[in-house]
């Protein structure tokens, strides 16, 4: 893969060769005529502008994630029934990642992991809206300076900067601040291209004449769906009409109604997690859907008016920006977000009742039954550093699966009592499927851009899982061994009985106190679990001893015996597994 600072090196070298040859061309060719070179350099500065620009959100937004995972997931933890309260939380996270989708992705898995409400998400979602005119203002700023150092210059230095920081340290950390910063600056070196192409079509009457046709608001809007479902970015577009208003190819409010069409097609991205996903996710989606296609209708509705007293959206934000064409539009879109909140955010339970309407619970839940993933989701892979700790609280899941039937097989052969057999059958089930597709989804998630810690954990979480499952397995066979004694109507002693109840003991506190150096990297935890584990092979060791006494004294036959010591045997098993996951904490 190549360096970041080649990277940014190549953008900028061919940054300047297309600013030469467009500075030739305007010397030496009549653009009002728009000769087929100057089409074609033109069109090429366009595409590569838009691919800088597309490659440096990708940049600056999974490493944001990446850098602030840990804090966005304590920040969406906080998400409360207070409406305001989620809406200022999905507004932050969006502004920190830079992505209205990725957001809107990570609580479409939440909802559908069951870790959020829908109520919660919607909000969520919402201030995602706010969040992502973010980009917008950014890009406007840059377009400052025409006469004196141009902020887009200043911004786009960060690239270089960024560029260095990566190449000099070998640190996680540091590197993923240069990587951010090398974005942020290279999404300036793409608005610069997309600019200076621009600037050669708006010299064209031909063009200019052939974008001034395009007046009908639903027109428009539509354009804007369209390119940003092709995109999958609304800030992209919005930055590229901002870009052809400072070139005057399209006037402000064309460049509105291509916004508000943005806004609607860049629900697409929560459509694809959504409805590939569980009920609740789809009702989550939806939700967005109907909020974001309802604030373009309010506002059409508004234009419409607007258009009866002969002005439009592009007056009154010259009125209230005069010539400041950039901000105008950027100004716009924030002020479209946040009115649209507004509005809806009152409506907010109404809403999620008419979603629940539209997709309602089943007849039947037997499906709910099924083995499924609780945490994770395959659209969680857009956000890779999420993914990770929900894996983690997928693992943590897992354990507690594997030791309820610990618990489950320990009271079946000490009573004989099997009252919760379909539950452990129905747990081992879900052990099997957790064992099967979490490293599927662990093996598609290393293929992701990942931080060294989080791909070392996820390489050791494989070993975990297996762990967790083999733990399922013994307990498995604790069952077979309570059949044995329950077909030969045998039962064990009383002194027998209460050695089961000390070892039974023994374990819990060792799962203990591994789950908590496994989810807190407690180290003293971690060191309490080896010694608990060397009390457990001690006892074991003592139990056969006191297994040969009673045999010796007439109180246990060699038939019951057989199942004591091969209970203890599995027990002790167990026990090695979960110090095996208190290891790859220590490594």
């Amino acid at each position: 893969m190549f360096s970041p600072y080649f990277m940014v090196i190549s953008i900028y070298f061919t940054y300047w060769v297309w600013h030469g040859i467009i500075t030739i061309y305007r010397k030496k060719v009549n653009l009002l005529t728009m000769n087929g070179i100057t089409v074609t350099t033109s069109i090429l500065t366009l595409i590569a502008g838009l691919g800088v620009f597309l490659v440096a959100c990708s940049m600056m937004s999974s490493n944001l994630e990446s850098l602030g995972s840990k804090r966005l997931k304590a920040l969406f933890s906080k998400t409360s029934n207070s409406k305001l309260l989620g809406v200022g939380i999905g507004t932050v996270a969006t502004a920190a990642i830079q992505s209205s989708g990725a957001t809107s992705v990570m609580v479409i898995g939440f909802v559908n992991a069951g870790i959020m409400t829908l109520t919660q998400a919607a909000t969520i979602m919402f201030g995602a809206n706010i969040g992502t005119t973010i980009t917008g203002q950014l890009v406007a700023l840059g377009m400052f300076g025409d006469d004196t150092l141009s902020t887009s210059v200043v911004f786009a230095a960060f690239a270089g900067i960024g560029a260095f920081i990566t190449l000099f340290t070998k640190k996680d950390t540091p590197q993923k601040i240069g990587r951010i910063l090398s974005g942020f600056g290279m999404i300036f070196v793409g608005l610069s291209l997309m600019s200076k192409s621009m600037d050669a079509f708006a010299d064209s009457p031909a063009v200019r004449g052939f974008l001034a046709g395009f007046t009908s608001p639903i027109l428009l809007v539509l354009i804007g769906l369209v390119l940003t479902a092709i995109v999958q970015s609304s800030s992209v577009l919005t930055s590229m009409a901002i870009a052809m208003i400072v070139a005057k190819l399209i006037d402000v409010n064309q460049g509105i109604y291509i916004t508000l069409g943005a806004n609607i097609g860049a629900c697409v991205t929560t459509v694809i997690a959504g409805f590939t996903s569980g009920r609740n996710a789809k009702r989550a989606a939806l939700i967005r859907v109907i909020f974001n296609v309802a604030g373009v209708a309010i506002f059409m509705l508004i234009g419409l008016f607007l258009r009866l007293g002969h002005i439009d959206f592009g007056y009154l934000m010259e009125a209230m920006f005069p010539g400041a064409y950039a901000t105008q539009l950027a100004m716009f879109h924030t002020f479209f977000n946040v009115i649209s909140v507004a509005i809806v955010l009152p409506m907010t339970g109404l809403l999620v009742k008419l979603v629940t309407k539209i997709i309602p619970e089943p007849k039947q839940k037997e499906e709910d039954n099924k083995p499924h993933l609780y945490f994770v989701d395959e659209h969680l892979l857009r956000t890779p550093p999420i993914a990770v700790l929900e894996t983690k609280n997928e693992i943590v899941h897992m354990a507690q699966i594997a030791m309820e039937n610990f618990h489950i097989a320990m009271n079946i052969i000490s009573t004989l009592d099997y009252s919760e057999v379909d539950k452990f059958r129905a747990n081992e089930e879900q052990l099997n499927f957790l064992n099967r597709e979490l490293v599927v989804f662990i093996v598609k998630l290393l293929q992701c851009e990942l931080g060294v810690k989080d791909r070392t954990y996820l390489t050791r979480a494989v070993r975990s899982i297996a762990d967790f499952e083999r733990i399922g397995d013994y307990a498995e066979n604790i069952v077979e061994f309570a059949d044995i004694l329950k077909e030969n109507n045998s039962v064990f002693s009383e002194k027998a009985l209460n050695e089961i109840n000390e070892l039974r003991a023994l374990v819990d506190n060792l799962f203990e106190k591994v789950m908590k150096g496994y989810k807190e990297h407690d180290r003293k935890a971690l060191s309490e679990a080896n010694d608990i584990e060397d009390n457990v092979d001690d006892f074991t060791a003592a139990m056969g001893k006191h297994h040969v006494k009673r045999l010796r004294e007439g109180v246990c036959t060699p038939e019951v015996g057989a199942q004591y010591l091969s209970l203890s045997t599995s027990v002790e098993r167990i026990a090695d597994h979960l110090i095996n996951v208190a290891q790859t904490v220590k490594r």
